[in-house]
């Protein structure tokens, strides 16, 4: 992978991370790095749910694949926010 590679991942995960945060319901006491390592991963969960529906390469802008990416990331960022906060110490 190049670093062209690796910086658009981190974008597009970012962008992804933050539309499925909006759509989480609730509060998400995450931080962004969180966010956006559940964006690059739900990113590539959701790109393989297209292929798997053979959704994933259409004329213009997959929208269907967007829509699979977001929504994994919804769910990530609900089950980070989950256990993260279990995670943490309260004093």
């Amino acid at each position: 992978m190049t670093v062209t590679g690796i910086i658009t991942a981190i974008i597009i995960g970012a962008i992804i991370g933050v539309l499925g945060r909006a759509l989480a319901p609730g509060k998400q006491n995450i931080p962004i790095w969180l966010t956006i390592v559940v964006g690059i991963i739900a990113a590539f969960i959701g790109t393989a749910i297209a292929q798997a529906f053979d959704v994933s390469s259409t004329n213009g802008i997959d929208w269907i694949e967007l829509l699979f990416q977001v929504v994994v990331a919804a769910v990530g960022v609900t089950l980070a926010a989950n256990l993260y906060g279990r995670n943490r110490v309260h004093h």
